[in-house]
């Protein structure tokens, strides 16, 4: 399952949700991340645009493989401004055996931070500017890299 939102994730409401969804699917392990902006480098916040087709290109990929091991996968991302404080990522494995999900959770987060879709601004004085350095360009994404 992917989730796009505007503006900050209400955390507590997602999680709640995808618990009392998949609670009693047998699944003995609901490991999460939860990416939460922080305040420095005098940045009011950070600003996500995403490139929806291939974001679910990517993430119907991730699902693939966790279903190869008895797992799913959930995800929820921020589109436009979330401010410090607020989270802009969250995601999810659910597997029958806590260690395919500790290790999958692992793996998803760090591939996730090097290929997903998605540019990230930083808010510096309510305007958006692109967050070059803190950025890893997309391969064979030809214009979309930036």
């Amino acid at each position: 399952m992917l989730e796009l939102h505007e503006g900050g994730l209400p955390v507590e409401e997602i999680l709640n949700r995808w618990y009392g969804i998949y609670r009693e699917k047998n699944y003995g392990a609901f490991i999460n991340f939860v990416g939460i902006v922080r305040d420095e480098n005098e940045i009011d916040g950070l600003s996500f645009d995403i490139y929806e087709p291939i974001l679910n290109s990517w993430f119907e990929a991730w699902q693939e493989k966790a279903k190869a091991k008895g797992a799913y996968l959930l995800m929820a991302h921020s589109k436009g401004d979330v401010l410090n404080h607020q989270s802009s990522y969250i995601s999810a494995v659910l597997s029958p055996k806590r260690r395919v999900a500790l290790e999958m959770i692992d793996e998803f987060v760090e591939d996730f931070k090097a290929s997903a879709p998605i540019w990230k601004y930083d808010i510096i004085e309510g305007k958006r500017v692109y967050a070059e350095d803190r950025s890893t360009p997309l391969s064979n994404s030809g214009l979309l890299g930036k």
